[in-house]
């Protein structure tokens, strides 16, 4: 037979053909007539070329052949049944063993990784937690698997891919304690754009929503040093009188709040206005129905919004 002639209901049929020892019964059990089941029987000897069953005084017995199958046969048919089956909706995430990867940030690495780690160990002691870095913001990984969720803000257009808002995020300047800046004057623009900064860019750009803001105030910042992550930026601001910007996220009264990377730094608002954005779970819609997947994102939500309760 060729693959295009198979009828996968002939596996079924001798499973049970099998299992029974007998037509009659097979029959009653697939509320099938004798006859047909007889039929059924035929077909299947035509497609495997073996007897199957052969009569033996008044019952039947199975042939060497029919013998070898019968587990096999049992197998896969079960297997069938489970693919075809609705899929269980949810998961006993303490015996559950598997492995998510996720791309995140530096940043999200650095101030978001360890409550997100205990909250899942917690719960699901032998899931595998694979964080991978963010070089940019293709969607191609997540289309083809190799990503199971992303945290950050969306910047793919595809049109398939499914996001879910875990806070709001903005920038607030940051600048080492005892920084001039940070005296009893209020932080005007010029002051501002007068000190040196840091820039915290993957791609190298240091033009920001900021200078914008400044240049149409014949303002100008000075950008002395320019960094992959925020957390870079952060230590050395730290470290020197060089000021940034940094998302407020991470100096939140939440899970964050006492993380050593935000010692000996003072917070600030920027002179100038600058835009709000999302901070969202992101992943592929063939993820969608799997509750292991479901529970992670939830799970990672539920972090969030402990560490960063909306205001």
């Amino acid at each position: 037979m060729n693959d295009v002639d198979v009828d996968l209901n002939l596996l079924v049929a001798l499973d049970v053909l099998l299992a029974e020892g007998s037509v009659t019964g097979a029959a009653r059990r697939l509320g099938l007539s004798s006859s047909a089941m007889s039929r059924t029987l035929a077909r299947l000897r035509a497609a495997t070329g073996d007897p199957l069953l052969v009569r033996a005084g008044r019952g039947l017995v199975p042939t060497p052949r029919a013998a070898e199958l019968r587990d096999r046969v049992h197998e896969l048919t079960r297997d069938a049944q489970a693919v075809l089956r609705p899929q269980i909706t949810q998961v006993d995430v303490a015996s559950l063993e598997r492995t998510f990867t996720i791309r995140v940030s530096e940043a999200f690495l650095e101030f978001l990784s360890g409550p997100v780690v205990a909250a899942v160990m917690q719960a699901a002691p032998r899931i595998c937690l694979r964080f991978a870095p963010k070089p940019d913001k293709d969607a191609r990984p997540l289309r083809e698997g190799l990503i199971d969720l992303e945290i950050g803000v969306l910047g793919t257009s595809a049109p398939e891919i499914r996001t879910q808002l875990l806070f709001h995020d903005r920038l607030v300047g940051v600048a080492r304690l005892g920084h001039p800046l940070l005296g009893s004057t209020v932080v005007t623009p010029q002051r501002y754009a007068a000190c040196d900064h840091i820039v915290a860019s993957k791609e190298g750009d240091v033009i920001e929503p900021i200078d914008i803001a400044l240049e149409k105030l014949g303002l100008q910042r000075t950008i002395r040093v320019v960094v992959p992550g925020y957390p870079d930026a952060m230590r050395i601001a730290r470290q020197s009188d060089l000021i940034a910007l940094v998302p407020r996220s991470c100096f939140v009264n939440g899970l964050t709040a006492d993380h050593a990377a935000t010692a000996g730094l003072a917070t600030f608002e920027p002179p100038v206005s600058t835009p709000e954005f999302k901070v969202s779970a992101i992943w592929h819609p063939r993820m969608d129905a799997d509750p292991a997947h479901r529970w992670l994102r939830d799970m990672v939500m539920s972090v969030c919004r402990a560490a960063y309760p909306r205001r």
